[in-house]
């Protein structure tokens, strides 16, 4: 079954790929740049803050089993820093969905258990799943913008 997303979110999205096996990564990079995303890859921990704190991407999707820095410290940094703090994060892993509440704590905005999904489906339903979550991120922001320019009308009296 094939996931038809509109590319009105994802034209101009930036996505950074933060996974270690190469096949997944390759295959992950492969699927979302047909899909119309500009993809950025990070195959550790250490890369993936770079290339976040640089290209400043749209949606991460992050593995948690990771050399140099693992997932979860990647998370925990991502979030205490300024400029990636709004970033939204979706998480894949081979870990249990036990782990699912933590990591939405510590500030994950979607949680995939990569044995859970088929390979063939797992990149079309990564990809509906960023579009959701880009559509409410940019949905928020217009919120956001729109409570500023009411503030700033009440303010200047009308």
């Amino acid at each position: 079954m094939r996931v038809t997303v509109s590319n009105s979110t994802m034209s101009k999205s930036k996505v950074l790929l933060v996974e270690d096996s190469k096949f997944l990564r390759m295959a992950n990079e492969r699927a979302l740049s047909r899909a119309g995303y500009d993809v950025s890859t990070a195959a550790d921990g250490e890369e993936a803050l770079r290339i976040a704190n640089d290209k400043l991407p749209d949606i991460i999707l992050l593995d948690m089993m990771l050399p140099r820095i693992s997932g979860p410290d990647v998370l925990r940094a991502l979030k205490a820093n300024p400029a990636t703090l709004d970033i939204p994060v979706i998480v894949l892993t081979s870990l249990s969905q036990q782990n699912e509440g933590k990591l939405l704590s510590e500030g994950a905005t979607a949680y995939f258990e990569k044995s859970s999904l088929g390979l063939d489906q797992s990149s079309d339903r990564l990809a509906a799943t960023m579009e959701t979550v880009l559509n409410r991120v940019n949905h928020k922001k217009r919120l956001d913008l729109r409570l500023k320019e009411l503030a700033i009308k009440k303010s200047g009296g009308g």
